[in-house]
């Protein structure tokens, strides 16, 4: 039977929203296992950047831009329901720390957005997996902190400090693996927190969703 499975995406870009190739190689790879997948983001404001010379560029729509991506298929995240699937996918991107919590400015004392927080929640308590790429993890790390959750975001020590005092447990890996906590049902891979080759970041999230697919 195939799996439902929703990707929740932050914007269109690796600078200020989702990373193009995370979420083309977990589309790659969801429709590989015969998965149903739908697309949800913010129905609100983020910051934009050109990705040419990082520089602000004002505001759009989160869910619009993350629209490019989808090819036009997108909802509200508040529409959401994990009653309408068996796991959800958080790719990375910086829009994880901009748009979908605020970790890119206050660390280890970030807020995750209401919304992306409830839909973190709401898989857990159901028992159904949960897997994020790159710098995402840090949303599950901060939700999920106070059960102990194991995340990787490859081998930034740095980073890997900051979800440590969150709570969570942080375990080096490269980026064409992953790590599988399976009491919490958390897959993470580190993908483009490496500066790698397209393949190997495709190799990672691959791995990473057929391990979410079993557990779904």
């Amino acid at each position: 039977m195939a799996k439902h499975v929703a990707v929740v995406l932050s914007g269109c870009g690796f600078k200020d929203g989702s990373e193009v190739t995370e979420v083309v190689a977990a589309f790659i790879a969801l429709s590989e296992c015969g998965s149903e997948v739908k697309v949800f983001a913010p129905n609100e404001d983020g910051l934009v950047k050109n990705h040419i010379d990082d520089q602000n560029q004002g505001v759009r729509n989160i869910m619009q831009e993350s629209s490019r991506i989808s090819r036009g298929e997108i909802e509200d995240i508040k529409n959401l329901s994990v009653n309408d699937f068996d796991g959800v996918v958080f790719p990375g991107g910086f829009g994880a720390a901009l748009n979908l919590s605020d970790f890119a400015q206050k660390g280890e004392q970030c807020c995750v957005h209401e919304e992306v927080k409830r839909v973190v929640l709401e898989f857990n308590q159901n028992s159904k997996p949960i897997v994020a790429f790159c710098i995402a993890p840090v949303i599950i790390a901060k939700v999920l902190g106070d059960q102990g959750v194991a995340v990787t975001i490859g081998n930034d020590a740095d980073t890997a400090t900051l979800i440590e005092k969150m709570g969570a447990q942080h375990v080096e890996c490269k980026v064409d693996d992953y790590v599988s906590d399976r009491a919490l049902k958390v897959i993470t891979t580190p993908a483009y927190m490496y500066n790698a080759k397209p393949h190997e970041v495709f190799k990672g999230i691959k791995a990473a969703i057929n391990e979410f697919i079993e557990m779904a």
